[in-house]
């Protein structure tokens, strides 16, 4: 059991320190194979702190690098978060805008549909004006009442409108010009 124990833990060292003072040979081999020992012991020491440094640099490398992933992930996602909020904003400003001009479309419609409300009102207004002193006395009669002829059909009057009439004169005036410059153009000599 002892020698289990000193093969254990001595075992190496006095193994090296022995070859070395056999090696070497000094004139005080026993100071020098304790000098050695402090020194093996040093160097173990010394080794063990290293490689435990090793493991810990190790392990912050892995840290950090998983922490720089992490980053980039949040950096990534940032950016997409940003340019989900532009292209929201974006859409409501064209949202805002399109109802903006929906709005004035429809101010615009009724604009013209009080205008043109006004305008027949007032052409109605003109007409039952001119047409009043016509209309008052055959107002409420039938054309059968109006008309003195035989067989005249019993309906009611109906208003036409005025309606700007060409004369036949203006037509031809019209038909006629075309046709000059139509033969003037063809009677020109071409360069």
């Amino acid at each position: 059991m002892e020698s289990i124990y000193l093969q254990k833990c001595l075992g190496t060292c006095l193994t090296q320190g022995l070859a070395e003072v056999a090696r070497i040979r000094p004139v005080d081999p026993i100071e020098y194979l304790a000098l050695w020992i402090y020194k093996y012991k040093e160097n173990v020491t010394t080794e063990q702190l290293r490689q435990k440094e090793m493991v810990d640099l190790e392990r912050e490398r892995e840290l950090a690098v998983i922490e720089q992933e992490m980053m980039e992930r949040l950096k990534a996602e940032e950016l997409l978060f940003q340019q989900q909020q532009l292209e929201f904003q974006l859409e409501l400003e064209m949202q805002e805008k399109e109802r903006q001009r929906i709005e004035e479309l429809q101010t615009a419609q009724e604009q013209l549909e009080t205008e043109m409300r006004m305008n027949i009102e007032n052409i109605a207004k003109s007409e039952d004006s001119s047409h009043s002193e016509d209309v008052t006395s055959d107002s409420g009669k039938t054309l059968a009442e109006i008309s003195d002829r035989y067989g005249a059909p019993n309906l009611s009057r109906v208003e036409e409108l005025d309606e700007p009439i060409l004369s036949d004169v203006s037509i031809f005036k019209k038909v006629v010009g075309k046709k000059q410059i139509f033969f003037w153009t063809l009677g020109t000599p071409s360069a």
